[in-house]
This record gives C-alpha cells, structure tokens and sequence, in this order.
C-alpha cells in the first residue's frame, strides 16, 4: 500500500480523506454501494478492466512508478529464473556444436555484432541530442524574432 494512502486509512476510526469539511462536496462519503455495483457490472460488460480495478484497489491504489517497479521486480525474476531453467542455452544463445575452434569463432563474431549494435546506438543518441539542440536553436530564434518584432511596435503591457 502507498504511504500517502495507508496514513490516511490507518491514522483512526474518525481520520480519512472525507473526514475534512473543506474537502466535502455535499457533506456525505461516497457511496460504497455504487462502487461495488460498478465492480459488477464491469465484471459482465468489461471483465479485464474491472480485474484490473480490483487489483489496483487491493494494492492500495499503487502509482504508475510504484506498480510498474512491483511488476518488474516480481516478474522480472520469475522471467530471469525461466530463462535460466533452459539450459546454458537459453532461447537466444546456442547449443554448443562441439567444435571448440567454430564455437570460438561463432562467440567473437556475436561480440563484434554486439559493439557494431551499441556503436549504432550511441550513434542515434548523438544523432538525437543534435536534433534537440536544432529544434532549441530554431525556438531561441524565433522567440528572439518576435520579442524584437514586440519592441519595435512599442507596444508595452503594463
């Protein structure tokens, strides 16, 4: 459960979020019944979304960051483990051949595609930097444009 949420349900019988008259609308709690009847009908109509309401509330409501760092953990490791059970293979790796000298060969040349796909993208990283900075120049100058355009109409708000 999110801290914010579990202070707020957990700090009494009497201290909720709509326990505070400045934040009321008209004085009465939000009905639970129609709530739990929304979960129903969601249950007939959509089942996926209302599944997926009901394990966001169970999980007190989590974040996008807290519950994305939830799934990465929990699954993450279930992923890495299952990889793991296929053997030294795996599914992206090769069964060695038996032949130590073509099974040397076959590594190097996976190391050099390797650099080759990091050097490519550092490549687009830079290549994207440098479109940044053309789009921030383009911006300086027409903000530029305008201010000067704006000065010289001697038009002043004041």
């Amino acid at each position: 459960m999110s801290d914010s949420a579990s202070a707020a349900w957990n700090a009494g019988p009497h201290a909720g979020p709509w326990n505070n008259g400045a934040h009321r609308r008209c004085g009465r709690k939000p009905g639970r019944g129609l709530e739990i009847v929304g979960i129903i009908l969601g249950f007939i109509f959509v089942w996926p979304l209302a599944l997926a309401y009901l394990v966001w509330k169970m999980c007190g409501y989590p974040k996008y960051d807290e519950a994305r760092a939830f799934f990465r953990d929990s699954f993450g490791r279930a992923k890495d483990d299952f990889f793991a059970s296929r053997g030294p293979a795996g599914f992206g790796g090769f069964a060695s051949t038996g032949n130590a000298a073509f099974d040397d060969y076959r590594r190097s040349e996976l190391e050099r595609l390797e650099q080759e796909r990091r050097k490519l993208d550092e490549e687009a990283r830079e290549f994207r930097n440098f479109v940044e900075e053309l789009k921030r120049a383009k911006d300086r100058e027409e903000f530029d444009a305008y201010m000067a355009k704006r000065r010289g109409n001697g038009t002043t708000n004041v």
